[in-house]
């Protein structure tokens, strides 16, 4: 692992690595911001997957988070979307191929040799994290943007005792029946929709549910709210009579300012469920 940078930030440190990735098959980048107290012992650990064309550093610098998680006293990883560089297939669309990685694990060419965002959030990173730094890894929780909302649900839903809680921020909620995930679905996993629905997160709350407090918040003025289909979770939700509290926020719309407006909230949110 290579440390790119390390800056002081709200009494902790906010740094960038870098290291060689078995699961994606190149290198791949990530943000880690660790509060103070991570100098005195473990920390727990609170993941934001980020959406569409982003990187590592997107929600890094945007979404003001680290003043919020240093109050808590917890830590931030930001990973990047997908996998980059040289040799790795892209598309030009911005929503297929590199910074759309959709957090699958792809078993269609050209993207099954890079293309394992699943293994690379849920097993490498996790993994490397506890092995060269101060967290505590039976306290983690989960939240994330659009792809990277949808990344957090499904994740958070598919393995049961692992994050304590979960948000999003206008997750794309049903991406087996929105343009928004049958393209990327079909290019990623193949024609056999079956292999589709673990990551629909709609399809996830009607099968499995999640274990503990749920909070999600779209914008009323969302350019992108017919691809996200917040009535769809909604709905799976009511059903299931899951734990969880869903939000149409008036007027705001899919952009960082929308999310750092509402990041207090969902760090406390999560800290509350990470001392519990």
């Amino acid at each position: 692992m290579e440390t790119i940078s390390e800056n002081a930030c709200f009494g902790g440190t906010q740094g960038v690595y870098s290291h060689t990735s078995a699961s994606c098959n190149c290198d791949m980048t990530f943000g880690l911001f660790l509060p103070e107290e991570a100098q005195d012992g473990p920390v727990p650990l609170l993941w934001f997957l980020s959406g569409l064309t982003c990187t590592h550093e997107n929600a890094m610098i945007k979404a003001g988070a680290q003043s919020w998680a240093a109050e808590h006293g917890i830590a931030l990883v930001f990973p990047d979307t997908s996998p980059r560089g040289e040799g790795v297939a892209d598309d030009d669309a911005y929503d297929l191929g590199q910074g759309a990685g959709f957090y699958v694990n792809a078993t269609q060419a050209p993207w099954s040799s890079h293309f394992k965002m699943w293994d690379y959030v849920t097993e490498e990173l996790p993994n490397l994290l506890e092995q060269n730094f101060a967290l505590d890894m039976k306290r983690q929780a989960i939240t994330g943007h659009s792809m990277g909302g949808h990344g957090a649900l499904t994740i958070a839903m598919s393995l049961p005792g692992r994050f304590r809680s979960v948000s999003a921020f206008a997750p794309i909620s049903h991406p087996t029946a929105s343009d928004w995930g049958r393209k990327q679905l079909s290019a990623y996993l193949g024609d056999d929709q079956s292999t589709w629905a673990p990551h629909d997160s709609t399809l996830l709350m009607r099968e499995k549910g999640f274990d503990g407090p749920m909070l999600v918040d779209t914008g009323t003025k969302d350019q992108f709210i017919d691809l996200l289909q917040p009535e769809a979770l909604a709905e799976a939700v009511n059903t299931r009579r899951q734990q969880a509290v869903l939000r149409l926020q008036p007027g705001y719309d899919h952009s960082y300012f929308f999310i750092a407006t509402f990041m207090e909230e969902h760090i406390a949110f999560h800290a509350d469920a990470l001392y519990a």
